[in-house]
């Protein structure tokens, strides 16, 4: 636990994972890994073929056994290099850690690639042939969905060899230079997750100098940033022109096991819902804030009635504790282990990596969650956001390390659920009329910013990676795209300073995970429908729901949401889910007519 002004933060305890970097389990892991690869590959490398369902069967569970273990050494070396990304050493330690899993594991790149090339009714036959084997079927159905794509076998190897240099080299380089900026804000030397929380301020001066100063330092840095978006979205499209990729996105659909008609669908409702959504509340906003125009700085204002007094973290875990306990105690019950057993990494520190993520290491651990916690509203819910997926993790665990894996599409469900059940409590809580005003806003603009502000990340990235195509492009090519799709997602009602065109280069989302983002669109519009379904009073809802969360990535989207009524490849689907934002804003618009 860490003393902080809000309340005890709990800190990771990593050694579920190993006990230290010089652990002796760790260094018996190391060895065993190297061993088995070399053994997996004499086993196996020219033989896929010649197997039978028993056979094949020990092959894949080998395989899935080294994935857990390569899975355990890099979770803990990533995680305590997110702790703090300017310690020399952790770095050093996670980089040698990549590298000698690398070069262990290139004796692998046979096997998807040999998988790949056996014959299809082979394969079938084979899985239908073994009950325990064919449970592992909609694994290899994703991995021979790439078969088009694949490679020539020394092809693979090298690329597998280059990326340490490569795509992960760029990716580290970007992480440290984000962790090692410093904003100077009203005398208080500050990190960018610090600095960009002033922009959820009550005084306006304030949000405006932080941002300036955001812009400032993100100005001095853009020449680099700009290098790093360049090379990966080079290297991205080489690598895609040479797999014969029909577009960018594609290779992200099909890892998300996801129709590419379906994501255009949900991007298409969601632009043409921008005048009803972002447009229309934002000019609410104006007029709440008593301002003509909004600036960047006032997005995530707080209302003038909003009260600023911080919530501390016993609070934070109540509230979050109590809404997942009064959907279903057994949810409250898996949660549970997070704030006691030193699962969640709350505190903001030096050097730690911004944002908030849960990390699902191995199915033979547990997750771990981190936060940046500031004790703002929006922390809550960033609080139940992460244990949702804390919780979805636990879960689909039990499918094993291989089907564990949910596609990035549903991913987001159990968490966006998470979020929608404590915002549902907060409401339902609420005292005052005002209460409820403020609340219907929060939640109104953090699904804009799910809903709204993501699909425009995501067109961004489509004009960024089709632009980087016809060339080499400068920062002023990249705050022009950026510019664009802000513009229209946000509204008229919005002025933007000098500066602001900027902003797209602390993303990482953009970096990381190429086309990630439409994610969190897809889960948020799932979820409204979804809680719509559970509003109606389906009495099996939460049999249904925990089901859908244990089955990980066992099993299609058309599948899970089949027993909800749910389709996501109807158009009017998206159109229930974006409907629940516009209702919110009707309230919020009726209440100021009153």
């Amino acid at each position: 636990m860490l003393d902080t002004q809000f309340g005890d933060l709990p800190e990771w305890d990593l050694t579920d994972l190993y006990p230290s970097q010089d652990a002796p389990e760790l260094q018996s892991d190391l060895d065993w890994l190297e061993q088995e690869c070399a053994s997996f590959a004499a086993d196996y490398q020219g033989k896929l073929a010649t197997l039978d369902a028993d056979a094949m069967l020990v092959a894949v569970q080998r395989d899935e056994k080294i994935g857990t273990i390569t899975g355990r050494i890099m979770s803990f070396a990533g995680l305590r290099y997110y702790q703090q990304t300017t310690d020399p050493d952790r770095a050093k330690f996670m980089s040698d850690m990549q590298d000698q899993i690398t070069q262990m594991s290139n004796q692998l790149v046979f096997y998807g690639l040999e998988m790949n090339a056996l014959d299809d009714d082979h394969v079938n036959a084979l899985f239908a042939q073994n009950a325990e084997l064919g449970r592992y079927k909609p694994v290899y159905d994703r991995l021979r969905a790439m078969k088009p794509h694949q490679l020539s076998d020394e092809l693979e190897t090298f690329l597998h060899d280059q990326s340490v240099v490569g795509s992960t080299a760029w990716n580290k380089l970007f992480d440290e230079t984000v962790a090692a900026l410093v904003f100077h804000i009203d005398g208080e030397d500050l990190s960018l997750e610090a600095a960009a929380s002033k922009l959820a301020e009550q005084d306006r001066d304030l949000r405006e100098r932080a941002s300036r100063e955001i812009a400032r330092v993100l100005q001095e840095n853009l020449p680099l940033f700009t290098r790093v978006h360049n090379t990966l979205a080079k290297e991205k499209e080489v690598e895609d022109r040479w797999r014969k990729m029909p577009t960018p996105q594609t290779a992200r659909h099909l890892s998300n096991h996801v129709e590419p008609e379906v994501v255009e669908a949900l991007r298409n409702a969601v632009v043409a819902a921008y005048p009803k959504l972002s447009h229309r509340y934002y000019a609410l906003k104006a007029k709440w804030l008593g301002l003509e125009k909004m600036q960047v700085w006032d997005r995530n204002a707080p209302l003038p009635i909003e009260d600023t007094k911080t919530v501390n973290w016993d609070e934070a875990q109540n509230l979050v504790m109590a809404a997942y306990h009064d959907f279903d105690p057994q949810m409250a019950e898996i949660a549970k282990p997070f704030f006691t057993d030193g699962w969640i990494d709350a505190a903001v520190k030096p050097g730690k990596a911004p944002g908030a993520f849960a990390h699902p290491t191995v199915t033979t651990v547990h997750p771990y969650v981190m936060l940046n916690y500031m004790g703002k509203p929006r922390d809550v819910m960033t609080l139940a956001h992460e244990l949702g997926h804390g919780v979805h993790q636990v879960l689909a665990a039990e499918q094993g390390e291989l089907l564990s894996s949910t596609p990035l599409t549903l991913a987001e469900t159990a968490s966006v659920f998470g979020e929608m059940l404590t915002f549902r409590k907060m409401l339902d809580d609420a005292k005052t009329q005002e209460e409820r005003k403020v609340l219907l806003a929060g939640k109104v603009e953090d699904m804009i910013n799910t809903v709204v502000r993501q699909i425009a990340f995501y067109d961004f990235e489509c004009k960024l990676h089709a632009a980087r195509a016809e060339g080499e492009l400068t920062p002023d090519d990249i705050n022009a795209i950026w510019m664009s799709v802000q513009g229209e997602s946000l509204g008229p009602v919005f002025e933007f300073m000098d500066g602001y065109e900027t902003f797209w280069s602390y993303i990482p989302h953009f970096v990381h995970s190429p086309f990630y983002v439409y994610a969190y669109a897809f889960g948020d519009g799932l979820v409204n429908a979804l809680y719509a379904v559970f509003e109606e009073g389906d009495p099996d809802f939460q049999a249904k729901y925990f089901d859908m969360l244990r089955a990980g990535g066992s099993k299609h989207h058309t599948d899970l949401l089949a027993p909800f009524g749910l389709d996501a490849s109807d158009p009017a689907f998206w159109d229930k889910g974006l409907s629940m934002i516009s209702g919110f804003i009707d309230e919020l618009e009726a209440m100021e007519n009153a």
